[in-house]
């Protein structure tokens, strides 16, 4: 039995992506902070459809985690799916350090402690995973989120790197960049605003989070072993 965790599984697009992999046959760790009925829902959804596979909720705050502690309640991990983040709005030149701080920490600091820690397990069966939910402004950048561009931009250049280091050990490292998603983070732009900028999107709408899920689900098949340290861009053709 293969087994996944997922970080910040209580998301839009981490639920979506746990829906598809139990229906792939995987058993999942889901990870969450604050919403654990979410969490609770959705494990008696997965283990009431998927009586054959686990699901284990793991709460944890990722800005102050016990590395060593969360690690050690992981005992199969074939694959590790990066779905937290939060973003902030500023200028730059407005913008508080503390804001960085918090998302370098939850989005880049912990989560590469936690492949450090998680290394040997991942290569025990010459089979392992690492996907990045990134952000199509990580390679564009953004006004108004250069810190959140700057942090996205940091999983792909360590995608690039530590993907030359595991390829050995059959460890695939890559990014799922989506562009805009129809997700709570996105509602609390105007149905105006989600206007102009669908009319700005090629194929003319914001992604769906089963469209990003598909992807990381492709990425975890034995098939797309060949694929490392690679950031896909799911954008709908837009500003890539």
């Amino acid at each position: 039995m293969s087994w996944a965790v997922i970080f910040g599984a209580s998301g839009d697009i981490g639920q979506m992506i746990a829906r598809q992999l139990a229906d792939a046959g995987w058993s999942l760790t889901m990870h969450y902070y604050q919403n654990e009925q979410v969490i609770t829902t959705l494990t008696d959804e997965l283990r009431k459809n998927y009586p054959k596979q686990d699901f284990l909720p793991l709460q944890f705050d990722m800005t102050t985690a016990d590395v060593e502690a969360v690690t050690s309640q992981l005992f199969a991990v074939d694959a590790l799916i990066f779905a937290e983040g939060t973003t902030s709005y500023h200028l730059f030149n407005e913008a508080p350090m503390a804001d960085l701080e918090k998302m370098m920490k939850m989005q880049v600091q912990t989560p590469l402690a936690l492949i450090q820690k998680l290394e040997p397990k991942l290569a025990l069966n010459h089979f392992g995973r690492i996907i990045f939910i990134g952000s199509i402004y990580g390679g564009v950048g953004s006004p108004m989120e250069v810190l959140y561009s700057t942090v996205k931009g940091a999983l792909s250049a360590f995608s690039n790197a530590y993907s030359k280091e595991v390829a050995s050990l059959g460890i695939t490292v890559n990014v799922v960049a989506p562009g805009a998603v129809d997700t709570k983070m996105n509602q609390q732009f105007s149905e105006e605003t989600k206007k102009i900028i669908s009319n700005e999107i090629p194929i003319g709408r914001f992604a769906h989070p089963e469209e990003i899920g598909f992807w990381v689900k492709q990425l975890l098949a034995k098939e797309a072993g060949y694929l490392t340290g690679q950031t896909i861009y799911v954008s709908g053709g837009w500003l890539k």
